[in-house]
């Protein structure tokens, strides 16, 4: 398994005002669903930080996602260690294969592979 990038998602009504706040530390706007803003390093793409109001399809929101190059395989590693899985592994309609799991802390990561 391969990490390709860690992001943290900050939950907030206040998208707009992020985008301005991060902007000013050279953030630049990447993705933007609505209900998820996925903002930039120019220099280092994969420093990231997304804000969301709440996610569109899951039953709670994400603490943290994780992306990696095979999201299967990942599923079956949490699911045999026993962790406890908050959203199935499941083809997203913006691209993405994704599933959510707790961690040892309560907080909910987002695991992912895009299509």
């Amino acid at each position: 398994m391969t990490v390709r990038r860690v992001v943290p998602n900050l939950h907030s009504e206040a998208v707009p005002e992020n985008r301005e706040f991060y902007g000013l530390l050279g953030f630049e706007e990447v993705m933007n669903h609505g209900w998820i803003m996925t903002l930039a390093s120019p220099s280092s793409p994969t420093a990231q930080v997304s804000v969301m109001t709440a996610d569109r399809t899951a039953p709670v929101d994400p603490d943290l996602s994780v992306e990696v190059d095979d999201v299967d395989a990942v599923y079956e590693t949490v699911r045999d260690s026993g962790a406890e899985i908050v959203h199935p592994l499941r083809d997203e309609e913006w691209g993405v294969r994704r599933f959510f799991v707790r961690d040892p802390d309560g907080r909910v990561v987002n695991v992912l592979s895009h299509r």
